[in-house]
């Protein structure tokens, strides 16, 4: 199977590991069992396109996609504009719909009003950065929240990795809930991280003083709801 062989890859490589750290209120299915990416779930992304070979780009916001006889022509909202012999799109369903040129004439009437029935759940992150040999006392490296209207999850994320460091300080994560993030979503993070702030000090009033903070509004966090799924072939 295909998902096997990505499973035994990324354990080759130590991208994965299998999850050791002590999670409360995690649900657990028989027979089943947790892997975590001690480098973040980008570096799963990232060891597959250096496998690729491709060049990479970052940054390059795509407004346009046109068919130009058996290429298609990719404009950047700079301007300029680039050919390709095919072209994936892995982004939230809402933001391939404002793609505008030859890609919106391909979608159907009926297949873009199916599209648009999509719906994301919303939620806000917020990362706590500590200075090094900080210690951060709680007997779990994350927990589902389940009593509090803000705070669904929190992680010490250098613990749940298990990547302790002398060098590096530890960090915690806070996800918001689905209905704070929703209420809140339209609002600036400077609006709402002290509200995150004065419910994870609620939780956990004995937190010592982060030396950064950062807040990010998280718009298209996971489907909640789909009603369709297909490919569009030219």
């Amino acid at each position: 199977m295909a998902g096997a062989i990505f499973h035994d890859d990324l354990l080759a490589h130590g991208i994965l590991k299998p999850l050791h750290a002590v999670v409360e209120g995690m649900g657990m299915k028989d027979g089943s069992y947790n892997l975590v990416t001690p480098h973040g779930v980008s570096s799963i992304v990232k060891h597959y396109l250096k496998e690729s070979g491709a060049d990479i780009y970052f940054e390059h916001h795509v407004t346009h996609i046109n068919l130009q006889g058996d290429k298609w022509e990719v404009y950047r909202k700079c301007g300029s504009s680039e050919a390709f012999d095919a072209v994936v799109l892995t982004m939230p369903v809402p933001q391939i719909l404002q793609i505008q040129g030859d890609i919106a004439k391909l979608i159907k009437e009926k297949q873009r009003q199916q599209l648009e029935t999509v719906i994301y759940s919303s939620r806000y992150a917020l990362g706590l950065f500590y200075e090094t040999g900080t210690q951060i006392d709680v007997p779990w490296a994350a927990k589902y929240i389940t009593d509090n209207p803000c705070i669904r999850f929190i992680s010490i994320d250098n613990k749940k990795r298990n990547v302790e460091s002398s060098d590096v300080g530890p960090s915690l994560v806070v996800h918001t809930s689905v209905p704070f993030g929703i209420n809140h979503l339209e609002e600036e993070k400077e609006t709402v991280q002290p509200l995150i702030l004065k419910e994870l000090y609620t939780i956990l009033p004995n937190l010592p003083k982060p030396i950064d903070i950062k807040c990010q509004k998280w718009r298209y966090s996971q489907v909640i709801l789909f009603l369709l799924y297909f490919v569009l072939l030219s």
